[in-house]
C-alpha cells in the first residue's frame, strides 16, 4: 500500500527542485520547510560506496558537532567504586555497577549514551542483545567505553554523537535543530563530512561519496552538492 502524502508535505516539495543545491542553500531551504508543530531536527542521509558486510569497509565512529546538537543528551556510566561518584559528580544523569546492568536488563532505558568502563564491559556484554540494535552499546571506537568518564560525559553533553552506516552502507544523522541558523547548520554538517572523510574505510574502493540529503524531521529531503561541501574549508562554515 502507498502511503498518502500529507498536504503539507506535497506543498512543501513543489519548493525543492530535483538537483544538487550549494551546502548553505539547502540548508537555508530546510529552515523554510521546517513547518511542523514541533521543534524539528536537522538530519542528513549520506550514501557511502561502501559494503558493511565486510569488515574492512565498515563505518561507526564519533563526530564532536562544533554548534552541538540543540537536544539534551541523558548520560548513563556503569562503572565501579570511585568511577560511579566521578561520573555522577560529572553530571552524569545514572551511574552504577551491577545493579545498574540489572535495572537495563529489566528494560530502564531512559538514556541517550551509555558509557562503561573497560573492566566493567564482561558484565555490560550480556545487555548485547538488547542495547545492539538500538544502537546504545558501548565500543571503545564510539568512545563509550573509557576510564575517563568525566571527558566522556563532557564530550557528548557538549555535542558528540557516535554514528555509523548500516547495511546498506548509508549513514543517518542528527547534526542539530532546524532552529539553528543556516550557517551554524553548515558549520555542523561541514564536521560531519570531514569526519566521514577522515575515517573512510581501508575497504572502500572506487567513489566514496554517493549522495548526501539533507532534511527537517517531517520535511521534504533536499540534495546537497557533495562536491561543494568537501571543497569548503572549514573556516567558509565557521
Amino acid at each position: 500500500m502507498v502511503k498518502k502524502l500529507s498536504r503539507r508535505l506535497q506543498e512543501l516539495q513543489k519548493k525543492v527542485e530535483e538537483r544538487p543545491y550549494e551546502p548553505l542553500e539547502a540548508l537555508n531551504l530546510l529552515k523554510e520547510t521546517a513547518t511542523a508543530k514541533f521543534p524539528e531536527s536537522a538530519e542528513a542521509h549520506i550514501r557511502l560506496g561502501i559494503d558493511p558486510k565486510y569488515t574492512d569497509q565498515q563505518l561507526r565512529t564519533t563526530v564532536a558537532l562544533p554548534k552541538g546538537t540543540g537536544q539534551t543528551i541523558r548520560v548513563a556510566v556503569i562503572a565501579r567504586g570511585e568511577k560511579v561518584t566521578e561520573a555522577s559528580n560529572s553530571g552524569a544523569d545514572r551511574s552504577g555497577s551491577e545493579e545498574l546492568i540489572d535495572e537495563i536488563q529489566k528494560g530502564m532505558l531512559d538514556f541517550d549514551v551509555l558509557i562503561a568502563t573497560p573492566d566493567m564491559m564482561p558484565q555490560v556484554a550480556k545487555l548485547g542483545r538488547l542495547l545492539g540494535p538500538r544502537g546504545l552499546m558501548p565500543s571503545p571506537k564510539g568512545g563509550t567505553v573509557t576510564f575517563d568518564v568525566a571527558q566522556a560525559i563532557s564530550e557528548f553533553k557538549a555535542g558528540k554523537l557516535e554514528f555509523r552506516a548500516d547495511r546498506t552502507g548509508i549513514v543517518h544523522v542528527l547534526f542539530g535543530k532546524a532552529s539553528f541558523s543556516a550557517e551554524d547548520l553548515l558549520t555542523n554538517l561541514k564536521a560531519l563530512q570531514e569526519t566521514i572523510d577522515r575515517n573512510r574505510p581501508s575497504g572502500a574502493k572506487g567513489r566514496y561519496w554517493r549522495s548526501i540529503y539533507v532534511a527537517a524531521t517531517m520535511g521534504p529531503s533536499i540534495e546537497v552538492d557533495i562536491n561543494a561541501l568537501r571543497d569548503m574549508k572549514t573556516t567558509d562554515a565557521a
